[in-house]
């Protein structure tokens, strides 16, 4: 199953956590059903039926079933860059 680090954790618990989103709030990543592995991310109140729920830290990814066996044996990492902007990157668990 997916893991998130420490970092990739603290950054979508503020996602998550930003005024008007409910405390069920996540991060939903989805396939993008390219040739190449490709995903999307973005915010969302609650997972849609069949995603599989991760929950690591309080924070809340919600991965379709495609994205959800392509990431089963990866760690999300996050960081913020210099211009405020979120940097997901995929790694392989250890």
């Amino acid at each position: 199953m997916l893991t998130l680090t420490e970092n990739a954790s603290t950054i979508v618990r503020e996602i998550s956590s930003q005024q008007g989103l409910p405390e069920t709030a996540g991060l939903r990543i989805t396939s993008e059903g390219t040739e190449e592995p490709s995903f999307a991310v973005s915010a969302a109140e609650q997972a849609q039926e069949g995603d599989l729920v991760v929950e690591q830290g309080g924070a809340f990814i919600f991965l379709d079933a495609a994205a959800a066996l392509m990431l089963d044996d990866k760690v999300l990492d996050a960081a913020v860059d210099a211009a405020g902007k979120v940097e997901f990157a995929l790694g392989l668990q250890a």
